[in-house]
């Protein structure tokens, strides 16, 4: 007899309905599934077979072919579990085709029957919801990240045996609720920028990137607080819109790193270690995962010890700083992860990391030069803002005098923020940043005074078309902050004066 339910998969951040084609004929006992699956697709005959067996349902003793439609499609997900387990049982009759009408099954099967959770749920469901369908069965653990999707009836289930008595009528399950703490608020965070002592020009850089969507490299000693300055950009970053949550927490949960009962709706910050593969970067594998510029969409990457990392590490972040997106070739997909991430990095300015400053420096220029050239040219010119961080003095940190709290300099960006949106709205941009040329011509009105100024400074540093672009961003960015509708000469200064501070030493 042959039975066809639907089961659903993940290739990139994009869910895929699966069709599980069921055919049993008579002739000696075999299974076997067909349709470009991977062996943790394979594998799952015994997985089922032994659940169904431990559930107290009868496994058809004959020929079993079962198909995974599309067939050109790799599927590699442990989810299709509980819908091959109900294909066999329409296709051998102990339930009737027409229950499982308009329904999706996913899942995983232990020997004994219980369902457990999968990665990349949200993507799934929110596929099928698109494609027609009204409800869904999954894990009891799934429950929540499935109730994001409020288009579809989510059936929380324990057991194979609560799926196959639902669908018979002989116990109906109870469709799942969202709970009162489900609801998406807003964060709140434990670390704050009044808890820096002194550093105004950091926090000024740093208020500028997060008003513009700008990237930054703080050059300075050990233990000046590169890193506390870094880890509190958050704190000032506007509020993530609820487009921007689900994307976020679409990557999260496919990535298996989505443990909460709500939406995500604090802004990513990662900080991955300078040992960091290239593929842990940017995402691989040969059915490619999200890596860390990936999972710091819409939020921060945060570089500390910049020179320490692989060079090659370093340079495959070019195309997606440019572009925003990671692009991945492999030999079953060519797939397209989101990365529009603010890159926050953090260097010493020589090897013993007192160059420049008031302590002794102990290393050679040679030394000096080989640790810089560790970051390519075509990388420094697309980091927007360059500042130096000093040893904060003692009578900073003792001082008694109140520092400006994250809320306060949020307020702010949030001003700027709002002048870019109204501005670029017919580019569908939101921050200066993300500006192109084009849209540079088009919006960005430069006064006689700073042009002058921007043209010596082309001139005599022979800047590149990208730099320029760069400079004309920044200062547009500086601009809003000032509430200005024009790029003053003083915008200009400001933004010439966070250029890349590397090639002076």
């Amino acid at each position: 007899m042959f039975a066809s339910v639907y089961g659903a998969t993940t290739l990139g951040l994009m869910g895929n309905i699966i069709t599980v084609e069921t055919d049993i004929a008579n002739g000696l006992p075999g299974f076997e599934i067909v349709g470009m699956a991977a062996t943790s697709v394979k594998e799952s005959k015994e997985r089922v077979r032994s659940a169904m067996k431990n559930s107290g349902y009868e496994f058809p003793m004959r020929r079993i072919t079962m198909n995974l439609a599309p067939a050109e499609l790799k599927k590699d997900s442990t989810g299709l579990d509980i819908a091959i387990a109900v294909g066999i049982m329409v296709s051998s009759g102990q339930i009737q085709a027409e229950k499982t009408a308009g329904c999706l099954f996913i899942g995983e099967l232990s020997l004994d029957g219980h369902i457990r959770p999968v990665k990349g749920l949200l993507s799934m469901i929110l596929k099928g919801a698109s494609a027609g369908f009204h409800t869904v069965f999954i894990s009891e653990e799934n429950a929540a990240e499935a109730l994001l999707c409020r288009k579809m009836t989510v059936y929380a289930v324990r057991t194979l045996r609560d799926v196959i008595q639902h669908l018979n009528d002989i116990e109906r399950l109870e469709a799942a609720v969202p709970s009162d703490d489900q609801q998406e608020i807003r964060p709140e965070y434990t670390i704050d920028f009044s808890e820096v002592q002194g550093q105004f020009l950091a926090k000024r850089a740093l208020e500028i990137a997060a008003a513009g969507g700008h990237n930054v490299l703080m050059i300075g000693p050990p233990g000046a607080g590169k890193t506390m300055l870094a880890k509190r950009l958050p704190t000032i970053l506007p509020p993530m819109n609820t487009e921007e949550s689900l994307e976020v927490t679409k990557i999260y949960s496919v990535a298996g790193l989505f443990h909460q009962n709500r939406m995500i709706t604090e802004r990513p910050f990662r900080s991955p270690h300078h040992t960091i593969s290239v593929n842990g970067l940017i995402g691989g594998g040969t059915i490619p995962r999200p890596g860390e510029v990936t999972l710091a969409h819409n939020g921060v990457l945060f570089l500390d010890e910049l020179p320490e990392f692989p060079r090659s590490v370093l340079e495959v972040m070019r195309q997606p700083l440019e572009d925003g997106v990671v692009h991945i070739a492999r030999v079953h997909a060519s797939l397209t992860y989101p990365a529009q991430y603010m890159l926050i990095a953090a260097m010493n300015p020589c090897p013993c990391g007192n160059y420049g400053s008031d302590q002794l420096c102990t290393c050679t220029p040679g030394e000096i030069r080989r640790y810089v050239r560790k970051i390519s040219g075509p990388l420094l010119d697309r980091i927007d803002l360059h500042v130096r961080v000093e040893r904060p003095l003692y009578r900073e940190l003792v001082s008694d005098e109140a520092q400006e709290g994250s809320g306060v300099i949020r307020e702010r960006v949030l001003a700027a923020r709002e002048r870019q949106v109204e501005r670029l709205r017919p580019f569908g941009m939101f921050c200066n940043a993300h500006m192109g040329h084009r849209a540079i011509r088009e919006t960005c009105c430069v006064t006689e005074q700073a042009r002058r100024l921007l043209q010596e400074v082309f001139d005599k540093f022979k800047l590149s078309a990208r730099s320029y672009d760069r400079i004309i961003k920044v200062s547009r960015t500086i601009a809003d902050l000032g509430e200005s509708d024009e790029i003053g000469q003083e915008h200009v200064a400001e933004a010439l004066s966070y250029r890349n501070k590397l090639q002076r030493m």
